[in-house]
């Protein structure tokens, strides 16, 4: 059982108010035919849009490849956000920008069996007050029943404080493709010791095809990718993997 070298506080999640299954598969863009998913055991977050800020604009590309699931599956509308760094143009972060970025999620909401939002951002520190304030922003205009997830670099949970306070229900620590991070993070996790922040002792997030050396409490909620479309000896993969 992994500690923690802060005490923990409250978090409210609104996803364990719902009950939305502890197992949830990212499903990226390519096609996936999750029809035969068990609707009690696993949930979806699905790519549904990229978000790119350049300059003071948004880009928006919306998800093309299908995504089929049976009526009763859990969908979580994924928003990535990326910055134009590679074609050298600084995002503006403006507030123009801030309010389109909030509207464009909004509308994922009205996706057929949306029952919860996650935002994925690796802001860089320049970034960070930036997507502080959309988060804000962006939980004061949902319903409050309305789960707000975001994914995390591994390392912003381990003595990095810019995600302490955020108005979110949960942060997911991405335990794979770390690079650089890889060998002190799973190091720090195999010793026992938790992640520091406690919006990242809610979920985390692993690779099918990376080994996982440390053990989480049970009622943490998994999130897996795959780099390829989902199959059935995928799915039956992580049930021996995690013991669900």
């Amino acid at each position: 059982m992994l500690s923690s070298c802060r005490p923990k506080a409250p978090v409210r999640n609104r996803l364990d108010e719902q009950h939305f299954p502890r197992i949830v598969l990212w499903a990226w863009e390519r096609p996936e035919d999750l029809r035969n998913l068990d609707p009690n055991h696993f949930a979806v977050a699905f790519l549904a849009q990229t978000l790119v800020l350049k300059d003071d604009d948004v880009i928006l590309k919306p998800r093309h490849q299908p995504l089929e699931v049976s009526p009763d599956t859990r969908l979580m509308a994924v928003t990535r956000i990326e910055s134009a760094k590679q074609t050298g143009e600084r995002a503006a972060l403006s507030d123009a920008q801030k309010h389109r970025l909030i509207s464009l999620v909004m509308r994922t909401r009205e996706l057929e069996n949306v029952a919860a939002i996650q935002i994925d951002f690796d802001a860089a520190l320049s970034e960070r007050d930036f997507y502080r304030r959309l988060l804000q922003d962006l939980r004061a205009q949902l319903p409050d029943s309305m789960p707000l997830s975001i994914t995390a670099l591994a390392s912003f949970c381990i003595g990095d404080r810019w995600l302490e306070g955020l108005p979110v229900d949960e942060a997911v620590p991405m335990i794979f493709r770390m690079g650089a991070d890889t060998g002190p993070v799973k190091n720090r996790l195999a010793a026992g010791n938790d992640f520091g922040e406690p919006l990242c002792r809610q979920s985390y997030g692993i690779a099918l095809d990376e080994p996982l050396e440390m053990k989480f409490e049970k009622s943490r909620r998994i999130y897996v990718f795959n780099s390829r479309s989902w199959t059935a000896d995928d799915l039956s993969s992580i049930q021996q993997r995690i013991g669900s």
